[in-house]
């Protein structure tokens, strides 16, 4: 009954979000959500949470829209190091993982924003939308028909039944509410994008479930009663917005 209503809670408040929230009050949601995430991330790895800093800023960025060069993320990316390295004391791994966790986390949430902004809330729900109908068909057909694991090293309970009914399920999303949320879309290029955008959400569920189990934990918080912590509810997420992101910047 707990995750039941913490799960309708949290999804009201998402909607609400997306449909009625300004633009500059959804980067800043985005902001928050990206610390909130990173956080349990850097906790995961044993990383000094300063990093938070580098993945809001980097959030921030992207959901403009503005991506800086690769010359001057590079320029962050090793200025970063050499100061965690050098003045703070913190190891080359360390500091590596905090850049990483502003790619992996303060990034996508960004562009999620950047998403909004170009598109508008119908094709932020499209995204949001295949990536929980992907979700929600491997968990359930996995319980029900499932019997061969897709990845039993990192996640035993996932299955390779599960996972094929997630790109299924998850690309008929895609293609059918498509039609209308990317109008100027062909049948054939939103069968593409479901593919990769789910494909992907399988990908980014998989990683994060290789982190908690390197780091021995079941969730990476108790934040959501029910549902473990932000960065449990969005890891899909965070790995299907890229080719989200990039198919809508290309769209005439």
């Amino acid at each position: 009954m707990i995750r039941l209503a913490s799960g309708v809670a949290l999804a009201a408040t998402t909607l609400v979000a997306i449909l009625f929230l300004p633009l500059i009050a959804l980067r800043v949601l985005a902001c928050v959500v990206a610390a909130l995430a990173a956080r349990e991330y850097l906790e995961i790895t044993e990383t000094h949470l300063r990093a938070v800093v580098l993945v809001v800023a980097l959030c921030w960025v992207s959901a403009g829209g503005a991506f800086p060069p690769a010359h001057i993320l590079l320029i962050m990316a090793f200025g970063w190091t050499a100061v965690e390295v050098v003045l703070s004391g913190h190891t080359v791994q360390e500091a590596v993982t905090g850049v990483f966790a502003a790619v992996y986390i303060g990034m996508p949430l960004g562009m999620l924003v950047a998403v909004h902004a170009r598109e508008g809330w119908p094709a932020t729900l499209l995204l949001l939308g295949t990536v929980v109908v992907s979700d929600s068909s491997q968990y359930y057909v996995g319980r029900w028909l499932g019997r061969r694991p897709l990845a039993p090293s990192i996640s035993p309970k996932k299955t390779i039944e599960g996972a094929v009914a997630g790109v299924i399920c998850g690309t008929a999303f895609m293609v059918l509410v498509g039609a209308r949320a990317l109008s100027a879309s062909s049948v054939a290029s939103l069968v593409g994008l479901g593919l990769f955008v789910v494909l992907m959400g399988i990908g980014g569920d998989l990683f994060e479930s290789s982190l908690k189990r390197a780091a021995a934990v079941k969730d990476s918080s108790a934040l959501i009663p029910g549902h473990g912590g932000v960065l449990d509810r969005i890891d899909a997420l965070l790995f299907g917005v890229v080719p989200f992101y990039l198919y809508v910047q290309n769209i005439p």
